[in-house]
């Protein structure tokens, strides 16, 4: 007697609750799956029905799991991710000896991309496959095996593995200094040409915060430009077009070549500035291990 069939719920209401409950949010999973909101509503409502239990309570336009949707999402998400890297792998898309990274563009191209040699030295046999995304890693559907992204962005049922550090300062070009004070106080910059990055959701900290630590407010008609990519941002800075506000892992390397100088003494040291995470379906594998541990001591030093 098969007995799966009917201890299983409507199976194609699974995707729609397995990307609401990553994204909290009916809108966004609709988005992500190219349906509309209401078949959303009703394939996890025909869920709830079957079930006998609230997975989401709503409040204020926005949906939270229940601790029950949380201990399905886990169980749902767990079992789709295995099917889908059995599938990966009957396919021949994942080697036996990959690696997935799921890194944020501006990490991948300035700090990973510069010392990811070492790692390629030290495992010749293990090859990583780099991911970016300017999407918080809840918002990613794809399969990776390790993540990082700023802190405080959504994550999801990914597993934090640890935090590092970061500092942030003021960036501009040489050039931009030429006719101006070589050194600026912090209450002059809201004068000055400043150099935006947004995102949705923004990012740990930007102009307005920096300049917040300092007790300085940055007014509604301060001069400026927007940019919603931070290496677009970082280059308009090389090129002159104003000050940015400079990561030490994503700006460090372009004020140690002298392209970006700092034009004020002053910086904002943050003690969790970066997460690094762990699918929370990724198999147990020594070549994903050696590559979090590659990741410790690039991020924490030695003595992490």
């Amino acid at each position: 007697m098969n007995t799966l069939g009917k201890a299983l719920p409507p199976l194609a209401s699974l995707l729609p609750f397995e990307a609401a409950a990553r994204l909290e949010s009916f809108s966004q999973a609709a988005a992500e799956l190219h349906l509309s909101q209401a078949a959303v509503s009703r394939q996890i409502r025909g869920l709830e029905l079957n079930l006998g239990v609230r997975l989401f309570t709503r409040r204020n336009r926005a949906v939270f799991l229940t601790p029950e949707g949380h201990r399905l999402a886990l169980a749902v998400s767990t079992a789709l991710s295995q099917i889908g890297a059995t599938a990966e792998g009957l396919r021949g898309a994942t080697g036996k000896h990959q690696v997935v990274l799921l890194s944020q563009l501006c990490e991948a191209f300035y700090w990973l991309m510069p010392r990811l040699s070492t790692f390629h030295q030290r495992h010749p046999d293990i090859e990583i496959q780099v991911l970016t995304t300017a999407q918080p890693v809840a918002r990613f559907a794809g399969h990776f095996d390790v993540a990082l992204q700023s802190t405080g962005r959504a994550s999801g049922l990914s597993h934090l593995l640890f935090t590092a550090p970061d500092e942030v300062f003021p960036v501009c070009s040489p050039n931009y200094l030429k006719g101006n004070e070589q050194v600026l106080s912090v209450i002059d910059l809201p004068h000055h040409q400043l150099l935006h990055h947004r995102a949705a959701p923004p990012h740990l900290m930007e102009w307005d915060s920096w300049l917040a630590q300092y007790g300085v407010a940055l007014s509604g008609d301060a001069k400026g430009h927007v940019f919603d990519s931070y290496p677009m941002m970082l280059q308009a800075a090389v090129e002159g077009h104003g000050i940015a506000v400079g990561w030490g892992r994503t700006a460090g390397r372009l004020v140690d070549s002298g392209a970006l100088v700092k034009p004020c003494s002053e910086r904002v040291f943050l003690p969790h500035a970066l997460s690094v995470f762990k699918h929370h379906a990724a198999a147990q594998r020594n070549e994903t291990e050696s590559l979090i541990e590659w990741l410790k001591v690039e991020l924490l030093g030695d003595g992490a």
